[in-house]
This record gives C-alpha cells, sequence and structure tokens, in this order.
C-alpha cells in the first residue's frame, strides 16, 4: 500500500487516484444539450462520475444524446418518478430503467429484430404463469434451493437465474426497482411499461460501446458453464484459439455492416450470430441463423415464427444463412462437410440416448415408480443431467468445433449416464419398488 501511494505521488497523482480523474467531476457542456441536459451531467458528474466518463466517451456523448433524452418518461408512463432531486417539483418525470421503447425511438431496426429472437423470452419463460418452466423453475428456485424458507425464497434468482434470464421490474411507492427485479443484467427482462429486453447487456452503460458487444465476453457471462459452456466451447475450438492468440489486434469498431474479414481473423460469436459479413446484414435476432435448438431436451429444427416458441426460426434457411457466414473464409466442401458431422452428432443424441432415456422415464411413470421431488430421485437427476449438461455439451461442441466438449465432456458422459438409468430402470421394473 505504501509503495501505491509513493507512486501516486511520484506520478503526480491524487492519493484517490482510483477515484475516476476529478476532471470528470467538474465538466460542464455549454453547448448541443437542453439546460435539462446540462444539468443532469453536471449533478452526476459530482455523484457519479463514471457514468458521466462512459457517457462522454460514448457515441451518445459526441451527438448531444444526454441522460434526459434517454430516463425521461411521460408523466402517465407506469415507471414515471420523480425520485431524482435535480427533477423533483418540476414537470419532468424520469425512469431509473432504460426500455427497449426508448431505444426504439432510434434503434427501432434492432429492436424488432431483437423481439423475434429466442432472447426475447429468456424471463417469460420461467416467469410468467403461463411460461414453459413456470412451475418447475420456481420449484427448483423457491422449494429447492431456498430450502422452503419464505425470507430467502428469491435469493437464487435475484443473484443467479435473472442475472441472465432476466427479471420482472417492480416498482416501490416512489416509482424505484424493487431488488427482487432491479439491478438485472438479464438480456430478457420484463417492465411494467410492457416491454422486453436489455440492451445494456452486450452494450454496457453508459458507454454502449459496438466493439465490446463484438467480443466473446460480452456473451460469455450467460453462456458458459457446465449446462451451456459456449464461451469454453469456443476457446476449446480453432476459431476461439486464433482469437486468443492475436484478437487484441483486431479491429472491433468498424460501422456495422463494414465489419468484415481482415477487420478480424477469425469469428467471434457476433460475427457468426449477429454480424453484417459479406452478403448478409446485420441483425440482433440471434436465432436467425440457426438450424437446431440445441438447448431443449431434444434437438429439433427450428420451424415457428413465434419467439415464444422453443424451435423459434426457420431452420432450413437459418443454416444457409450460417453457411454464408462460413464461406467469406472456407470453401464450400469444408463447410458442408462439418455441418454433416454436427448434424450426425446431434442426430446421435437424439436416438441414441435421450429417445431411450425419455423412453424409460414414461415407463417408470406409468407404473408409478419415481418420486415426487425429482430432485431427490436417482433416475430424475441422471436423466435431467442427461440432457440439461452432458447431452447440451455433446450437441453445442459438435456444432461450435469444440471436440473435448463434443466428446470427453459430452458423449461419453452421456454413455455413463445411460448405463446408470438403464441399471435404475431395471431395478425398479423388476421390483416394482423405488430403492
Amino acid at each position: 500500500m505504501r509503495l501505491f501511494f509513493a507512486t501516486a505521488l511520484a506520478l503526480g497523482l491524487a492519493t484517490s487516484a482510483y477515484a475516476v480523474d476529478s476532471n470528470i467531476k467538474t465538466l460542464k457542456v455549454e453547448r448541443g444539450l437542453s439546460p435539462e441536459g446540462q444539468k443532469c451531467i453536471e449533478c452526476h458528474a459530482e455523484k457519479q462520475p463514471g457514468i458521466v466518463a462512459d457517457w462522454k466517451m460514448s457515441r451518445h456523448g459526441h451527438v448531444g444524446v444526454s441522460c434526459i433524452d434517454c430516463h425521461q418518461v411521460d408523466p402517465g408512463s407506469p415507471m414515471a418518478s420523480q425520485s431524482c432531486p435535480g427533477v423533483k417539483g418540476t414537470d419532468i418525470y424520469m425512469s431509473v430503467a432504460v426500455t427497449p421503447k426508448t431505444c426504439a425511438r432510434c434503434h427501432s431496426q434492432e429492436v424488432e429484430q431483437f423481439n423475434a429472437s429466442g432472447h426475447y423470452r429468456a424471463s417469460l419463460q420461467y416467469h410468467e404463469a403461463d411460461g414453459r418452466n413456470y412451475e418447475g423453475m420456481k420449484a427448483l428456485m423457491q422449494t429447492h434451493e431456498g430450502q422452503g424458507m419464505e425470507k430467502y425464497k428469491n435469493a437464487a434468482d435475484m443473484t443467479g437465474c435473472m442475472q441472465c434470464h432476466g427479471s420482472v421490474v417492480t416498482l416501490d411507492g416512489s416509482g424505484r426497482p424493487n431488488k427482487e427485479g432491479w439491478p438485472t443484467a438479464g438480456i430478457g427482462t420484463q417492465y411494467p411499461d410492457g416491454s422486453v429486453g436489455n440492451c445494456v447487456v452486450c452494450h454496457t452503460r453508459h458507454r454502449f460501446n459496438v466493439a465490446e458487444a463484438r467480443k466473446p465476453a460480452a456473451c460469455a457471462s450467460c453462456h458458459l458453464g457446465p449446462d451451456h459452456p459456449d464461451i469454453e466451447i469456443f476457446n476449446n475450438s480453432k476459431h476461439g484459439h486464433i482469437y486468443n492468440s492475436e484478437g487484441s489486434e483486431w479491429n472491433f469498431s468498424s460501422a456495422p455492416d463494414a465489419w468484415e474479414p481482415g477487420d478480424y481473423r477469425a469469428p467471434t460469436c457476433a460475427v457468426c450470430h449477429q454480424s453484417g459479413i459479406g452478403d448478409l446484414s446485420t441483425t440482433h435476432n440471434v436465432s436467425e441463423r440457426l438450424r437446431w435448438n440445441l438447448w431443449a431436451k431434444r434437438s429439433n429444427v427450428r420451424n415457428s415464427p413465434d419467439p415464444l416458441s422453443m424451435l423459434t426460426g426457420d431452420g432450413v434457411k437459418g443454416r444457409e444463412l450460417m453457411k454464408k457466414v462460413c464461406s467469406n473464409c472456407h470453401t464450400s466442401l469444408h463447410t458442408d462437410n462439418f455441418f454433416e458431422q454436427a448434424d450426425n452428432h446431434i442426430e446421435l443424441y437424439n436416438e441414441g440416448y435421450f429417445d431411450v432415456a425419455d423412453k424409460m422415464l414414461k415407463e417408470l411413470k406409468e407404473k408409478n415408480l419415481l418420486k415426487a421431488n425429482p430432485w431427490d430421485d436417482e433416475f430424475q437427476k441422471v436423466y435431467y443431467h442427461l440432457w440439461h449438461h452432458e447431452g447440451r455439451r455433446m450437441r453445442q461442441g459438435a456444432a461450435m468445433g469444440a471436440p473435448d466438449y463434443a466428446h470427453w465432456h459430452g458423449v461419453f458422459e452421456l454413455q455413463q449416464d445411460l448405463y446408470e438409468l438403464k441399471h435404475i430402470y431395471k431395478q425398479r421394473m423388476d421390483s416394482g419398488k423405488i430403492e
């Protein structure tokens, strides 16, 4: 610590140098902003200088879009508040949370594309009473992970699930968000104004940097871990190897539809799933270029226009679009053979593993040989890991060129799961009892 302060003094830095530089705290912008916007900047520069430092370097800052342009709402908005001291008693109302409806005023195409994607349903599928996973996820988080304790029933959701999937934002009496839904880093966050989404998951506030959103780390905070290790899969692939070797030298700041090979030497997540490359235009519909649903219990080809469907997208068209991405660097022979290899492995999972396990599950259920609590039942726990952990790794590793995840973390563990399920199944069917 003494060395830090000595070095700071030698460099002419204040001893509070780990705070934001004081030139932000005294920032005044007298051109291009409304008087109200200037007041916001000056106040927040003093109170939260880090926010203003980010805004100062953003495209919004360059073109005169200030705090009030994004945070101001109509007095009749369900999110309207005067909890900010700077507007209290005026005719200006603010919202702490900025929703996609606000972003859509300038970025309508991006919001429209997002609303057609699988990201749109991320929170809806488990927070809504008619959602696909509502009862199961509610029981998992509250009864099992929260151990049925009322005080802690939302703990697993607040720090875990909603920070990727998204929350349901509710407001207190002063119009400020409650802790059960805010702060949230979840992509499918739902707001009181009816909008869904969270743009700052990828373009973090208040810089909103396009370069940041193009790097794999933007996706890695959610797409990782035992159930969907996409960043680990990327790092295990040849694409990831090239990025990790030289990605710091690439140009991530080109304009949309102008970020092309040459700016980078291998694709990141954004290149394959979203960027304008070759004949393709940029898209915020991350389902648009996909053939399979690789996260469901069984992988099927996407065939639904409904963003709330597990099969949202057009899988046949999606495969052709993804091949166009590949064609910018690979021959058609290389691309076609790669996808045939991947499809073969995905179909092996469907027919050789999931279908067999699911048939046994259904037969045990018919004979009342499953426990009511799935998390205290060895058969149901292994079945869950077969599709939700090992099975996803097997399929996603194959689709993204990660051999260790396709094999050792995937199908190798699946064959062990299946043999264990067969053993439990036979024991229960023969005895008519749960062990």
